[in-house]
């Protein structure tokens, strides 16, 4: 059977193949076998006479004698149901490779999410999911390289593999920065396409997309008062209508310079506070408010800047 064990007949092909001089990558294709299992086969049965089938159906027999049956899934101390857990395991893996996690890195992080203690030894990982130790390996690899899975000691001095509660929250934390280059980059083009072309517009949205993740993700560490600030000046450059300074900002709202600085940084850091403004920094240290370029189309600009009188008469 294809992927199965090799059989007797599997063998004496082998040998009547290779006697002809047919190479393991032939072989493994007559026999629906990966060229590295013939390869293997081969080196582990070949005698200074060649490869003789009969030798290596009996060291096969000798193997399989001396290997241990593999222990199924261990059930959990409180008495779950072993297949039950197994089934949940399986489907939970199938998600996270759904969101884009490799096979094998979700199968070993959901054992180990759903492990009582949340820390298994590698021993463990092969026992319960019926692997190889090189997999597991791989797969921890790859996981501690996303800082989904830690690594600490037991009593025994045997490495053990761990999760935390904050795990979900350093794994989203991980794509904030990824989120807002992708929202600036956009932003970026916008400016070269225009936001009143079909590009453009792509861009917006997807721009207003990536900064509205960016923002919900991202502990930023603002308190509601500097929340609070920070619209303050907002609505102090609106009604000013004219660019301001830092000190005239602080003057006109007998705040410090400081104070005034920090609900500047803040908008600075959170655009959403903003929206649909922006402030921005001009010449002389002067701060302004103007609509976010892409919230409005080129065309619907012109309309609003050309004013009500070149627009009567188009409406219907």
């Amino acid at each position: 059977m294809p992927g199965g064990r090799l059989t007797r007949e599997d063998r004496q092909q082998i040998a009547t193949w290779l006697v002809e001089g047919l190479g393991y990558a032939e072989i493994a294709r007559r026999l629906g076998r990966p060229t590295s299992t013939i390869s293997r086969e081969v080196a582990r049965n070949s005698a200074p006479g060649g490869y003789l089938a009969d030798r290596a159906q009996q060291a096969a027999g000798q193997r399989a004698r001396r290997r241990r049956p593999v222990r199924a899934t261990e059930p959990p101390a409180d008495g779950r149901p072993a297949e039950s857990v197994r089934g949940f395991v399986e489907q939970f893996a199938t998600l996270l490779v759904g969101i884009g996690l490799p096979r094998m890195p979700a199968r070993v992080f959901v054992c180990l999410l759903t492990s009582d203690s949340g820390g298994l030894t590698s021993a463990e990982f092969v026992r319960r999911l019926q692997v190889s130790p090189a997999s597991v390996s791989k797969a921890i690899g790859f996981l501690e390289a996303i800082e989904l899975v830690g690594r600490t000691r037991d009593s025994g001095r045997r490495e053990r593999y761990v999760i935390d509660d904050d795990v979900w929250l350093r794994a989203f934390k991980a794509d904030i920065g990824t989120h807002a280059e992708v929202a600036a980059t956009a932003r970026h083009g916008i400016e070269i396409f225009g936001a009143g072309t079909p590009v453009g517009v792509r861009l917006s949205r997807m721009a207003r997309f990536f900064t509205w993740i960016s923002e919900q993700m991202n502990d930023s560490g603002l308190t509601d008062a500097v929340v609070r600030d920070a619209l303050t000046v907002l609505a102090a450059l609106v009604c000013a209508a004219r660019p301001l300074t830092v000190d005239e900002l602080a003057t006109a709202l007998d705040w410090s310079v400081q104070r005034t600085a920090d609900a500047l940084d803040a908008i600075s850091r959170r655009p959403i506070l903003s929206d649909p403004l922006t402030v921005e920094r001009l010449g002389r240290g002067a701060y302004a408010v103007t609509p976010r370029p892409d919230r409005l189309s080129s065309g619907q600009r012109d309309a609003l800047i050309a004013g009500p009188c070149s627009t009567q008469g188009t409406r219907r």
